[in-house]
């Protein structure tokens, strides 16, 4: 295998959504997205128009870099991750923004095909 080396300041693509933002690179063939989420974000306000589903239907492993992030499982579990944490979440899930930080996360599973409207 090769060196292969990205960089989020130009990632090789970008998605624009109410409240956030996804910028993603992929290195030695995987997908890692960067998400950008303000204040007043939420999955199913900004979207879930574009995914079409009830919930959020991708898997994440995501380690959050900053902000308070509040998931909603389809069971109705109910909890928060901040900086620092890593978190592996089902498919089936909401999730906001709380406070007045954005939250940045960085996802190894999920985001190939995250706020895509095709």
């Amino acid at each position: 295998m090769d060196h292969e080396q990205q960089d989020f300041a130009t990632p090789t693509e970008s998605r624009e959504f109410p409240h956030g933002r996804l910028d993603l690179v992929r290195v030695a063939g995987a997908d890692i997205g960067r998400l950008t989420l303000q204040p007043g974000w939420r999955w199913s306000v900004d979207v879930q128009p574009v995914a079409g589903t009830d919930l959020c239907e991708a898997p994440h492993f995501q380690y959050h870099v900053s902000g308070t992030l509040r998931v909603r499982t389809a069971d109705g579990t109910e909890f928060d991750a901040g900086p620092g944490q890593v978190t592996a979440l089902p498919s089936g899930h909401d999730a906001w923004v709380v406070g007045d930080d954005p939250v940045v996360v960085v996802d190894w599973w999920g985001a190939s095909d995250y706020a895509r409207g095709d």
